[in-house]
């Protein structure tokens, strides 16, 4: 059983078809760069991947669990970092973060004070959420994902409006969390960001995989750099 198994996964919208024959098996301990260009389709695979959407055609599997007939469990085994998705306005971060432990069914405080101090949040207890900033709220998001220590994460564009010296630690906890076993499944249009942390690497197009595989095959094979092929490869 593979952390992520996709076969020919397809999602169309009406006439649009905005993610076609996507096909992707991701082994546990990998760090797994989705890339692409505004658009290309990693945002509609990645709810998929996460039983947010339903998919048109396909079949996908995350961590052992089919995503169409069974997305309630796919969630509840995931921590999801969406892209544009800020904790509620009118809690706290505190109230938030005990909402999030207790929907996890998380006994006690359910990690709430370890990922308050991760993230430096501390002096933002008590303040009411729509009082924050961007990059405090993302904080925020990030910790729900991770208060109930799952071991696949799926991530959208998660170093969006942080600080560099938090993007610095979290990058550093990713990396120890994917040798510890754990999965992620990174999408980002940011290629610096993917060839630092990225075991292997997927490029969508319009849609469509356009390559996949680890930066030395992809460089082996292509004989560029990752924003090389990554220009060349969306601009055909």
């Amino acid at each position: 059983m593979f952390p992520i198994e996709t076969h020919s996964l397809t999602k169309r919208f009406g006439e649009l078809t905005a993610v076609e024959d996507i096909s992707l098996t991701i082994k546990q301990g990998e760090l797994f760069g989705f890339i692409g260009p505004n658009g290309a389709g990693k945002t509609t695979t990645l709810q998929m991947l996460s039983g947010q959407l339903p998919p048109t055609s396909g079949t996908a599997k995350v961590s052992g669990i089919d995503v169409v007939s069974d997305p309630i469990s796919v969630k509840a085994a995931i921590g999801i970092v969406p892209e544009l998705e800020y904790p509620p306005s009118f809690l706290t971060v505190e109230e938030y973060l005990h909402f999030a432990a207790s929907v996890r069914g998380l006994p006690d405080n359910g990690n709430v004070d370890r990922w308050i101090e991760f993230f430096g949040l501390e002096e933002k207890r008590e303040t009411m959420c729509m009082s924050l900033s961007k990059g405090q709220k993302k904080k925020v998001t990030l910790s729900a994902a991770l208060l109930h220590e799952p071991r696949m994460l799926l991530m959208d564009e998660p170093f969006l409006d942080l600080d560099p010296l938090i993007q610095r630690k979290f990058k550093a906890w990713l990396l120890d969390y994917v040798k510890g076993g754990g999965t992620v499944f990174l999408s980002t249009h940011i290629l610096e960001l993917a060839e630092k942390l990225c075991t292997r690497v997927g490029i969508i197009d319009k849609g469509r995989l356009v390559a996949v595989g680890s930066l030395e095959e992809l460089r082996k094979a292509k004989g560029e750099d990752l924003e090389q092929i990554f220009v060349r490869l969306v601009s055909a």
